[in-house]
């Protein structure tokens, strides 16, 4: 591994909303227009020092009666920044490609891809978002423009257009650039049937891409992630057959269970007979509601069938997780001081340190 591979990025540092009432300071501002470019070192992600903000998150515990369940939540909240605080994150040794996947919706598969994607490349990582699912709510999340007219991941699958003519950088976060998807990819799962090596065409695109940076000079990408369709067709299958590792988000209800183990299945058949190498390194506990006895039962049932895949980082409901996609932003410029984007902070950290 050369020196440069092995630096390490460091993550930015983030102070909490609570903190920031408790003393007076304006919170951010959340409803930024949809067209408006925010510049990374303009930033809520680069906005706090850890001079200015340890103090206050000292004096603000000092201050707090921990008797009541707020108290306790918001200084629960702000220990968790402060291990955040100065994390570097290591670059991988190659290239990390991950397929985020579960076949039943709803369960989070869009909104982890592109928040842990947008953590990481605030954090100085190179990212790529591949958005195979034809409703293409990763690029309305990213920013990216993704009508009718515009070269897509559709055209890569179907057309062998270049991956290098498709993607295009996000305007919120530097470092990370998607492939979008359109509306075309709704028929692509019929014309893929009769091409050649149809399982491994993203595959091939995306190798073709990485030497194509090499060759221009351009800096190699970290991670990949593939955000995949909420069904197992043959888009699903070309995102296992590109990666080497199984992102899974489960959804802590019950149904989410019934659906795993038939995931399972289909990435063990994909394994058996058309890539060995992938593997199912992460599952992603979301929308957890501390509330119920249900979410911390499922939590537990996961934790305890997949003690080593399961990250310590829990995702709750959040509506600013929810509302950012209509402002085509992600949680992480939306609004970094949510509770949901401390979330996918802690899961990208732990993605990145495994």
């Amino acid at each position: 591994m050369s020196s440069s591979e092995a630096s390490t990025q460091r993550i930015p540092p983030f102070v909490s909303l609570g903190s920031a009432r408790a003393f007076g300071v304006p919170a951010v501002a959340h409803n930024v227009p949809a067209k408006q470019t925010l510049a990374v070192a303009d930033s809520p992600f680069a906005s706090v020092s850890r001079e200015t903000s340890a103090p206050s998150i000292g004096n603000v515990l000092d201050s707090i009666d921990d008797s009541s369940p707020i108290a306790r939540e918001l200084a629960h909240e702000n220990k968790r920044r402060e291990r955040l605080l100065g994390r570097e994150l290591p670059k991988p040794e190659k290239t990390r490609i991950f397929t985020v996947s579960n076949q039943k919706g709803g369960v989070g598969k869009t909104t982890t891809t592109v928040n842990i994607a947008a953590a990481l490349a605030a954090a100085g990582l190179n990212v790529l978002v591949i958005d195979i699912d034809p409703q293409g709510n990763a690029s309305t999340a990213l920013g990216i423009e993704h009508h009718a007219d515009v070269d897509s991941i559709y055209d890569v699958l179907i057309n062998d257009v270049p991956l290098q003519d498709v993607v295009a950088p996000c305007p919120d976060i530097a470092k990370l650039i998607c492939a979008p998807a359109t509306i075309h990819l709704a028929g692509a799962e019929i014309e893929l049937v009769s091409l050649v090596a149809r399982e491994q065409r993203l595959r091939r695109a995306i190798d073709v891409y990485a030497k194509e940076r090499a060759k221009n000079g351009e800096e190699r990408l970290d991670y990949i992630f593939i955000d995949c369709p909420p069904s197992l067709g043959l888009l699903t299958v070309n995102a296992f057959c590109a990666a080497g590792e199984v992102l899974i988000p489960i959804q802590c209800e019950y149904y989410a269970l019934e659906g795993l183990s038939q995931l399972l299945k289909n990435i063990e058949m994909i394994q058996k007979h058309l890539n060995a190498d992938l593997v199912v390194s992460t599952i992603l506990l979301t929308m957890y509601d501390g509330r119920t006895n249900l979410a911390a039962q499922v939590a537990a049932e996961v934790r305890e069938h997949f003690p080593e895949q399961v990250l310590g980082a829990v995702v709750p409901r959040s509506v600013r997780i929810s509302e950012a996609p209509s402002y085509q932003q992600t949680v992480m410029t939306y609004d970094p001081s949510s509770s949901g984007a401390l979330s996918y902070l802690e899961a990208a950290a732990e993605i990145a340190e495994r």
